[in-house]
């Protein structure tokens, strides 16, 4: 596991000084108090998603060609066409991997690892490497509140091999789809890319809202809790297992109080659900491998631990994958 956060923080006081908001009515309502902001306009998700799988390729002293695969789940590639993932395939060195870019917002980690464990599972490739990385800032109203003071930019990396312990890895995955509550989560664009989106943006009608993600809040909240609810019992009715087999629960981080929802609606402690978007915001497919690398890092996965991810987005798409570790 790798990951990668830009250094420049964008706090609830910083906010405040751009549009009409303030740190509480921020924390209250969605339990974030900074997140990181990729501010260079020459560079876009891309960078992003190689300067996490670098922090992978290190730490793990992996041969980048041995890759045999590259999946980038992003929402905002750096161009709409030619593919961001291949790109990070080549400045990281995996000449021997094939590449491609694959889109179902904040779930498209989750899709991802079901389709690397697949290509996996079918004998075919040895190691894919699955990057979860956006630049939220790259679509972003920052005049508008109700949107500006969720999202964040980051990335982060995973290396998906062959488990030969099958009590061991990826037990199952869950992914759903439903189309028909697309527009109350959304961006319609007329193919922008996250590296010269400023540009495009600052050539046209600043009034055109066309260009910036649209959210109806309560709707959403709504949907989610019901989603995670019932994928998350999905994960656990496949494997036989209950709540309390759960070591630890990483959601995406979309809002803290969906996350605390789920907390209680399955009667877990503090311990068993990670939290970081008070960090980070919402980074859409980078949150939830992003927090698994925390996680990891801080000690609170070891080895033998149920470990369950959940996330939900625009789409809607909504998904769980269980892990032993």
């Amino acid at each position: 596991i790798g990951a990668y956060v830009p250094d420049h923080i964008l706090s609830n006081q910083l906010l405040e000084t751009m549009v009409d908001t303030n740190d509480e009515w921020i924390t209250t309502r969605t339990g974030i108090k900074e997140r990181r902001i990729l501010k260079d306009k020459d560079k876009g998700t891309s960078y992003l998603a190689i300067k996490s799988a670098e922090d992978l390729i290190q730490k793990k002293n992996i041969d980048p060609k041995a890759i045999d695969m590259v999946i980038v789940a992003t929402a905002t590639p750096d161009m709409m066409v030619a593919s961001t993932a291949a790109f990070v395939a080549t400045k990281i060195g995996a000449t021997n991997a094939f590449s491609y870019d694959l889109q179902a917002a904040c779930s498209s980690f989750l899709y991802g690892m079901s389709t690397a464990a697949s290509y996996i599972e079918s004998g075919r490739y040895k190691k894919v490497l699955l990057i979860g990385a956006d630049k939220m800032s790259s679509i972003i109203d920052y005049s508008d509140r109700t949107t500006c003071i969720i999202f964040g930019d980051g990335a982060g990396a995973v290396v998906l091999s062959r488990e030969e312990n099958n009590s061991k890895g990826i037990l199952s995955t869950h992914l759903h789809s439903e189309g028909k509550h697309a527009k109350e989560l959304s961006l319609i664009s007329p193919g922008l890319g996250t590296r010269w989106v400023t540009d495009i943006i600052e050539d046209n009608d600043p009034n055109d809202e066309s260009y910036y993600p649209y959210m109806n809040g309560q709707f959403v909240f709504k949907n989610a809790v019901v989603r995670f609810t019932e994928v998350i019992y999905e994960a656990l009715n496949k494997n036989n297992l209950t709540q309390k087999d759960i070591k630890l629960l990483v959601p995406h981080q979309a809002n803290l109080r969906i996350s605390q929802f789920i907390q209680r609606k399955f009667e877990l402690n503090d311990n068993q659900v990670y939290t970081n978007i008070m960090k980070y915001g919402n980074t859409t497919a980078a949150s939830i491998p992003i927090a698994l690398a925390e996680a990891h890092q801080d000690g609170h996965i070891k080895k033998n631990d149920i470990v369950l991810l959940a996330a939900f987005g625009s789409g809607f798409t909504w998904g769980s994958a269980l892990i032993r570790w």
